[in-house]
């Protein structure tokens, strides 16, 4: 390993290094060349999703007879989002790690045989796009006080209610929503599978949002949608139940990507402060850079033995989720910190967007709020503590 992390990563083998080298190809062939126009549009294109497909970076973790890779290691996942967020187009492929991380879990481990069969083999090829809607207006990280109905009418829910904040939201073809299918708190939630062309699904306007301009980003309305009972994942009731059974894992995917994308920031700054000049010298020769360079990198590294530690639990199943919220607001809140000095770093030229540093200033920010607060996560490890 060379860069920032100057040590040799031990929970990786020559399987994960060959497919480290496959994303870093892919990214270049597949997403650098278009970041600018995704940018400006507000999504990426649909083919991203199949070329990755091909590319055996999407849906890796799909079983074999669906088409998908059949490898369930968590540490493949953290090597592909490892490398998607250290590049300086990480906002592009966000979808693409999103839905390896977060959404086809779902799909996975909470589908039956019948249902694996109906959506699976698209999902695994590309030509599905997922997302999960959790989020509503009124609610923020209060997911038991989503008010999103489903009614059974027969053979069928009836939808109704809406979600905000929704990755993948514009591009989206499988949704899986969070909806109240009764009136307990907790037990009253349940998770169905809408598909975006059913007759009462609606897609608000792509929000415009400070950061992340290339991965859209949603309000999604439900107006007496039906859907199928069928489309039901799990039993009536257990939705929420099986919202905390995913989180973990969505919540180390989020640390160990800041964590990578802190790195990516770190080895681009080193290379502008020993090629900017001022005063006559480099501005990296200037005791005050080394010293805030030598504070950050030493964040980084103990930081990625922390992280590393964490992604071999979750590959175990052995990862709680009062270890995955401290990781998740630790790396987080070290990722912006990290961001907003190596900015300061760059001077004025770190407030001009045509400097990468700029958009990873944007960027970085929503990592402390999206998939739960750092306050929420705080407050998930006091507990934890008996407090």
């Amino acid at each position: 390993m060379t860069g920032v992390v100057s040590f040799r990563r031990a929970l990786y083998g020559e399987e994960h290094r060959l497919l480290r080298e496959t994303v870093r190809a892919f990214v270049e062939k597949y997403a650098a060349p278009h970041a600018d126009r995704w940018r400006a549009e507000g999504k990426v294109d649909r083919r991203l999703f199949r070329e990755a497909a091909k590319a055996g970076i999407l849906g890796f973790n799909i079983p074999e007879e669906y088409g998908g890779g059949g490898v369930s290691d968590f540490r493949f996942n953290a090597v592909i989002g490892e490398e998607f967020s250290r590049h300086p187009v990480s906002d592009g492929l966000a979808g693409v790690s999103l839905s390896n991380d977060i959404v086809v879990p779902y799909f996975t481990d909470l589908t039956n045989a019948e249902q694996k069969a109906r959506w699976l083999p698209g999902i695994a090829a590309g030509e599905l796009i997922v997302a999960v809607a959790m989020t509503e207006p009124g609610t923020g990280s209060d997911l038991a006080g989503i008010s999103t109905t489903a009614v059974r009418d027969g053979d069928e829910y009836v939808v109704d209610g809406s979600k905000v904040f929704i990755s993948n939201g514009q591009n989206a073809d499988l949704v899986v929503t969070a909806v109240r299918t009764g009136p307990d708190r907790h037990g009253g939630i349940s998770l169905i599978v809408v598909e975006a062309d059913r007759p009462g699904f609606a897609r608000g306007r792509n929000l415009e949002k400070i950061g992340l301009h290339a991965q859209d980003t949603s309000e999604l309305f439900f107006s007496e949608l039906r859907v199928p009972a069928a489309n039901l994942l799990g039993d009536e009731g257990t939705g929420f139940k099986m919202l905390m059974q995913n989180l973990p894992q969505e919540r180390i995917s989020i640390a160990a990507n800041a964590l990578a994308a802190a790195e990516g920031v770190l080895e681009r700054t080193l290379v502008y402060v020993k090629e900017r000049k001022a005063f006559g010298q480099a501005i990296g020769s200037f005791q005050n850079t080394r010293f805030q360079l030598a504070e950050m990198v030493t964040t980084a590294r103990v930081g990625r033995a922390y992280i590393d530690d964490l992604i071999v639990r979750q590959s175990r199943g052995e990862l709680s989720a009062a270890d995955a919220a401290a990781a998740k607001f630790w790396a987080t809140e070290q990722y912006v910190d990290i961001v907003g000095r190596c900015l300061q770093l760059h001077g004025s030229y770190g407030y001009m967007l045509e400097y990468r540093i700029a958009h990873d200033y944007l960027d970085s920010r929503i990592s402390t709020i999206y998939g739960g607060t750092t306050e929420i996560m705080k407050e998930i490890v006091g507990r934890d503590l008996g407090l």
